[in-house]
């Protein structure tokens, strides 16, 4: 993902969560995603598709997170 793109995710992320912990940072090497984290905290991954210029966030959930 571009830096432009990342910047308004970013900027969505918290906008949205009301979260200024969140950040969207670059992939060390994909450039189709970027990662999402509050703080240290891995949340997940956001995808662009390319074919229509929308983005996706993917969080798994671990079972034992619910505990």
């Amino acid at each position: 993902m571009k830096p432009d793109e990342i910047r308004k995710l970013d900027a969505y992320f918290k906008r949205v969560f009301q979260n200024p912990k969140l950040e969207v940072k670059a992939r060390p090497r994909k450039d189709d995603s970027a990662e999402v984290y509050v703080g240290d905290e891995f949340l997940g991954i956001v995808f662009k598709d390319e074919d229509d210029g929308d983005y996706n966030f993917s969080m798994a959930i671990l079972d034992i997170d619910l505990a």
